[in-house]
């Protein structure tokens, strides 16, 4: 595979850091996944506002933070430059911050074990938490393994791109008539052969961290936020999926108080 390359460098403009929300609420693990950045689909505006709106003591970057297959397109816009302004905010102030690879940002694989201060560049990464040994993968990996083919992996990304490539000028229809915006990716996600697809990934995942030993699997990559007990022979392994910023505007927090808590921004 040969090393990324941005075949047209991206101007990114300055963005004065933003006035500390004196409301945001203390996370002790705080999990983001599928941002997308450099994407026109990317919700960076809602991404930032809830970014303001928790302090968190430790943050996990489930993979396709940044979309690097993309930005050499040269889509960037102010709001990226401020998420990514207000990560790097956190670790300058001591937020212990992990960025796993996905395949979005798999160039990032060749040098994945890298850390600088406070971020850590990791293709998977382990925690105990709540007593369950927990492992965080973006998930790509796993869905690779479904068997499905190339060509059929080919066409549903095609599919998804179509879908959000109309999405805009039907959701300018849709404001002239009084409508809210719709989001078709999501909606086509609820087809009958999306969700067996979505179930057959997540009990992969289940059975993937199961075979490796693990208790319970943090993952992304479908955006399809959700968490569920899974059956796996005679144990059960606790899947989470954090969502994304483009469809569904998820993440996961976790306490030791009150474990997992999905939310939505």
């Amino acid at each position: 595979m040969p090393f990324f390359q941005v075949a047209h460098p991206v101007a990114v403009r300055s963005v004065a850091p933003a006035t500390p929300m004196v409301s945001a609420r203390p996370v002790d693990l705080l999990v983001i996944s599928d941002v997308h950045l450099g994407t026109p689909p990317c919700r960076a505006d809602a991404l930032l506002a809830y970014l303001r709106s928790v302090t968190p003591r430790e943050v996990i970057l489930n993979g396709d933070i940044f979309d690097l297959r993309e930005l050499r397109r040269g889509y960037w816009r102010r709001s990226h430059t401020a998420v990514a302004q207000r990560l790097l905010e956190w670790a300058r102030d001591g937020v212990q911050m992990s960025y796993v690879t996905g395949n979005h940002d798999e160039a990032l694989r060749f040098v994945s074990s890298f850390a600088a201060g406070h971020i850590a560049l990791v293709d998977t990464l382990e925690r105990t938490l709540g007593g369950k040994r927990t492992w965080f993968v973006h998930g790509d990996v796993v869905e690779r393994g479904l068997c499905t083919s190339a060509v059929m992996r080919r066409l549903g990304c095609l599919g998804y791109h179509a879908l959000r490539g109309i999405e805009s000028p039907v959701n300018g229809a849709r404001r002239l008539l009084g409508l809210a915006p719709a989001s078709l990716a999501r909606a086509a996600k609820r087809l009958p052969s999306a969700r067996r697809h979505i179930t057959r990934y997540e009990d992969a995942c289940a059975a993937f961290a199961a075979a490796h030993g693990y208790d319970a699997i943090v993952t992304g990559h479908i955006h399809v936020a959700n968490q569920r007990e899974i059956a796996v022979g005679s144990r059960t392994v606790s899947y989470h999926n954090s969502g994304d910023w483009v469809d569904s505007c998820s993440a996961l927090e976790h306490s030791a108080d009150d474990g997992w808590r999905l939310v939505h921004g």
